[in-house]
């Protein structure tokens, strides 16, 4: 069976409508709360929505390998839910972010929509590309589309752990003001950041056998470029450099990205 090039547009279109609702959604959200950074928790959740939108456009022409399909449709909704979960419950009872508020100082509430939903509406849609065509693939090899689900496994325990660590470090009083460089924090400064590039690899993996899975590489690349580049990494640090005492030092001993073992004189605990 050939893959269904027109059926792909029509996915690709559903997925995209179903984005820029979510993200009114959103909009609408914060303008009745007055905390707009409710984008942050809808993130992870977003990319479920898609996930479903596809799994369900798609399944009106009766395309795709049901292995794959649910492998796909599976692995983006554990990964989306728990993300959205976790910053939820992060930020649940919090002022609203430094970001938003420093962004909206003399602009109306609608700079929120160009500079932040906008963007993060066509990253998220962009980035899930990969899901979006696995639910058209037929008779997949099966032996990567299980390596790419051993990769997205790796991610999602980094970045589900690291969180967890993480929450748990900063929920201690005696912690306050220190630096967490324990537990998976010993071998990467960025656990989750680390894992949540890896899961978007993993899925790629599940679609990489094909010319048109293939072609869907830009959507991992991107995700990682945000995450050490802009959005994630990047900020973190430059933000930690400032506010945490011996940030320096940790930035020495210890990997920025891919998990190593920290280097001889590493200060661990």
């Amino acid at each position: 069976m050939s893959f269904p090039v027109a059926h792909l547009f029509v996915v690709l279109g559903s997925s995209l409508l179903a984005v820029a609702v979510l993200m009114a959604i959103s909009f609408a959200i914060g303008a009745a709360t007055g905390k707009y950074s409710i984008i942050d928790a809808i993130w992870g959740p977003g990319f479920v929505v898609i996930g479903i939108v596809s799994f369900l456009v798609s399944a009106g022409g009766n395309y795709g390998d049901p292995t794959l399909r649910w492998v796909a449709l599976a692995a983006v909704a554990i990964w989306g839910l728990r993300l959205g979960g976790y910053i939820l419950l992060r930020n649940h009872g919090l002022p609203e972010d430094p970001r938003y508020v420093k962004m909206l100082e003399g602009h109306s509430k609608f700079m929120i929509v160009r500079k932040v939903q906008v963007p993060q509406g066509v990253i998220m849609w962009f980035v899930s590309i990969p899901v979006q065509v696995a639910m058209l693939l037929p008779s997949p090899a099966l032996w990567l589309v299980w390596v790419g689900a051993l990769v997205w496994l790796v991610g999602i325990t980094f970045e589900g752990i690291g969180d967890a660590q993480l929450a748990r470090f900063k929920s201690d009083p005696a912690n306050k003001g220190k630096l967490m460089k324990t537990g998976l924090w010993r071998y990467t400064r960025h656990p989750n950041y680390f894992g949540d590039s890896a899961v978007w690899w993993g899925l790629f993996l599940m679609v990489a056998w094909t010319w048109i899975g293939l072609l869907t590489v830009l959507s991992p690349i991107l995700m990682t470029y945000l995450l050490v580049a802009k959005s994630g990494k990047a900020l973190t640090e430059k933000r930690m450099a400032k506010s945490k005492p011996g940030y320096a030092e940790y930035v020495n001993s210890t990997s920025g990205f891919f998990p190593l073992p920290p280097k001889k004189g590493a200060v661990t605990a």
